[in-house]
């Protein structure tokens, strides 16, 4: 079996005959063409671990704000669970509205809905409006999205344990709402920063 190889960082230094993810990495290639090479691995590797901000596995955090702390989702979002994170993968349509809610104030203030705890906030609201997995599910979802952006274990045990705790006030309101009628995804979005949530969602066409 040929070796593995190793490239040198700062370096065109490659062995003779290495093996970067299947792929040979030659001494007759041009410099150009092994970097391509080693680029190629990487991009391949980095998607495989799913790191937040890839677009082809989570999307990146784009939102517009209302008058008041409520946010409407500009571009798509999709976590997917890495190997040993036993849940379905969530797809977060572009024009989902949120207030990061679901984060039960003030545990919030250990991690900031619209800090780094942002994009598994949002993952949250959305399962615990559609409603479409168990209340239970939805929250380890969120403990896992947590861990995916490198949250500290201490701030995740906290804000799980909240949401465990308190998290059903939420759900039933929620559930409360979507049978009263309550809309949640947008088809039209607002250029006014004085619009409030509540006023632009009793417009007509904006649904």
């Amino acid at each position: 079996m040929p070796s593995m190889g190793m490239a040198t960082c700062g370096s065109q230094f490659l062995r003779p005959s290495a093996l970067v993810d299947g792929t040979t990495v030659a001494r007759s290639q041009s410099p150009s063409e092994r970097q391509s090479t080693i680029e190629h691995w990487m991009d391949g590797w980095i998607s495989a671990q799913k790191l937040p901000g890839r677009s082809a596995s989570s999307g990146v955090v784009t939102v517009r704000k209302f008058k008041d702390p409520t946010y409407v989702l500009l571009e798509p979002l999709t976590w997917q669970p890495n190997n040993g994170q036993f849940a379905q993968i969530v797809e977060v349509p572009k024009g989902f509205v949120t207030d990061f809610a679901s984060i039960p104030w003030p545990f919030s203030l250990l991690v900031r809905p619209d800090g780094e705890a942002a994009y598994p906030a949002i993952i949250h609201d959305y399962l615990y409006w559609e409603q479409t997995r168990s209340r239970s599910a939805a929250d380890q979802v969120f403990k896992f999205a947590m861990e995916d952006f490198g949250i500290t274990g201490a701030a995740i045990t906290t804000i799980y344990a909240a949401v465990d705790w308190l998290g059903q006030k939420y759900w039933d309101e929620n559930a409360k709402l979507k049978a009263a009628g309550e809309k949640r995804i947008l088809m039209k979005f607002p250029d006014d920063p004085t619009v409030s949530w509540q006023e632009w969602k009793n417009r007509p066409g904006v649904f």
